[in-house]
């Protein structure tokens, strides 16, 4: 072994700054990423009717029915569109029942 062969310790010092910066991204970039989508999920699936909602387009709307994939939102008197419920980016007020009781809201 000459001077110029570092060996499996050299090697591994020489790929530490690679691994370092793999690391570092996978918590600065990707975790926090992961964390925001499991959040968007769990809000998608507990959305039910009379939600106050903001659309991925900035609009705003009350939830007059949820189905499967898809939610029928009032942005207007009268005016129901159906949207894909992915596309709700933000839930505002939680006043509602859920979307498949049949008792009423109560205003008090």
């Amino acid at each position: 072994m000459t001077a110029t062969d570092g060996g499996l310790m050299a090697q591994l010092i020489s790929f530490a700054p690679i691994i370092l910066i793999g690391i570092m991204g996978y918590l600065l970039l990707v975790r926090p990423q992961m964390k925001q989508a499991k959040a968007h999920r769990e809000m998608i699936a507990t959305l039910k009717r009379s939600d106050t909602v903001v659309l991925s387009n900035g609009m705003i709307g009350k939830i007059t029915r949820v189905e499967n994939d898809e939610a029928m939102v009032e942005i207007a008197q009268g005016v129901n569109v159906r949207v894909v419920k992915t596309m709700i980016a933000q839930v505002r007020d939680r006043t509602g029942v859920a979307a498949n009781d049949t008792k009423p809201v109560s205003k008090a």
